[in-house]
C-alpha cells in the first residue's frame, strides 16, 4: 500500500522495519532554530533522519528578493534526497512535533519534484510518544539512493498568478496563517502586517481536531468547499507567511479528495518585498 497524504501511528509502527521506507523528523521552532535538531538528538522514531527547515527544506534567502523560506533548486534538493537514500520506490514518512505544519512542507516539496509516495504522520511526535511507541537516539547512516527530480511547476504559483487570481472572481486566494495575522493584528515574523487583498482567511490549525490530528475527510471537504463556494479548488492559490503552513492546507485539501490547488511559496514574506504591491488589513 502506498501512503500519499497521511499515515496513522499504528500503521507506521507496523512498517518500521520496511527496507524501502524513510522517516524524516521535521521538528522545528521558528523562534529557536536549534530546538528541533536538539530534540531529535535526544530521541526520535527509530530510523528517522533529521531535516532542518532552514538548512534542508529551504534555499538561500536573498533579502529584499525572496521570502523567508524559498525553495531550494530542484537539483540541490534531488542531491539531498539521494543522500538520504530516497529512490523512486521509497515510501517517505514525515513528522514533526505535532500537527504537521513543518512535515507538510517536505510532503509538498516531494510532490513538487514528482514523488507521490510521501505522507505525514497523524499527530506527529507528540501522539507517537503518548502511545508509548518505539523511540531511540541512534543516528542512522542511510545508503545513498538515486533520486531523479521531475519538477511539477504547475503546483507553484508566482506573483503574476496571484495577481491574475485577484482579478478573476471565479478563483480563490486562501491565507493559511492565523486569523490575527491575516487581519494584521499580531505580526511577529514579518516587517509588514496584513494580507494580500482579496484573500480569504483559512488558518491551517483549523484542519486539526482537539487531538492534534486532521479532521476526517468529510469535515475537511466541507471546510474548504464552504470557504470556496462554487469555485474550483484546482484554480485556488494558497499562501501563508513563507510557504510552510500553506502546504498544510494543500495537504488537507488533497487528503479530502479535492483537486490540488497551487502554492505561492514566497507567500506574504515575498509579497511585501515590493512596496508597490497592494496590502490589506482587517477581515476584508
Amino acid at each position: 500500500m502506498n501512503y500519499t497524504t497521511l499515515i496513522s501511528t499504528s500503521d507506521l509502527a507496523e512498517h518500521l522495519d520496511e527496507g524501502n521506507w524513510l522517516l524524516v523528523d521535521c521538528r522545528f521552532d521558528l523562534a529557536n532554530t536549534a530546538w528541533g535538531r536538539e530534540q531529535y538528538s535526544d530521541s526520535h522514531i527509530p530510523g528517522a533522519l533529521y531535516a532542518h527547515l532552514n538548512e534542508d527544506l529551504s534555499g538561500s534567502v536573498i533579502p529584499g528578493s525572496t521570502g523567508r523560506h524559498p525553495l531550494p533548486s530542484p537539483e540541490d534538493l534531488a542531491k539531498k534526497l539521494s543522500a538520504w537514500g530516497v529512490g523512486r520506490d521509497t515510501q517517505v514518512i514525515a513528522y514533526d512535533q505535532g500537527g504537521g505544519m513543518f512535515a507538510a512542507r517536505l510532503w509538498w516539496m516531494l510532490r513538487w519534484l514528482g514523488h507521490d509516495r510521501v505522507a505525514v504522520l497523524e499527530g506527529g511526535w507528540q501522539r507517537w510518544q503518548q502511545e508509548g511507541q518505539q523511540v531511540n537516539c541512534d543516528i542512522p547512516s542511510p545508503k545513498a539512493g538515486s533520486f531523479v527530480a521531475y519538477p511539477r511547476d504547475a503546483l507553484q504559483a508566482q506573483v503574476a498568478d496571484v495577481i491574475a487570481c485577484q482579478q478573476d472572481a471565479s478563483r480563490c486566494l486562501l491565507d493559511a496563517r492565523g486569523a490575527d495575522r491575516f487581519r494584521g493584528e499580531n505580526e511577529t515574523l514579518d516587517p509588514v502586517a496584513g494580507h494580500i487583498p482579496g484573500a480569504l482567511s483559512a488558518p491551517f490549525m483549523n484542519n486539526l481536531g482537539a487531538d492534534g490530528c486532521f479532521l476526517d475527510k468529510a469535515a475537511l471537504r466541507a471546510r474548504y468547499l464552504g470557504l470556496m463556494g462554487d469555485k474550483n479548488p484546482a484554480d485556488a492559490i494558497l499562501y501563508c507567511g513563507s510557504g510552510v503552513t500553506a502546504a498544510h492546507d494543500v495537504l488537507a485539501m488533497v487528503h479530502a479528495g479535492l483537486d490540488e490547488p497551487r502554492l505561492y511559496v514566497g507567500s506574504w514574506s515575498h509579497w511585501i518585498t515590493d512596496p508597490s504591491r497592494a496590502m490589506a488589513l482587517g477581515d476584508g
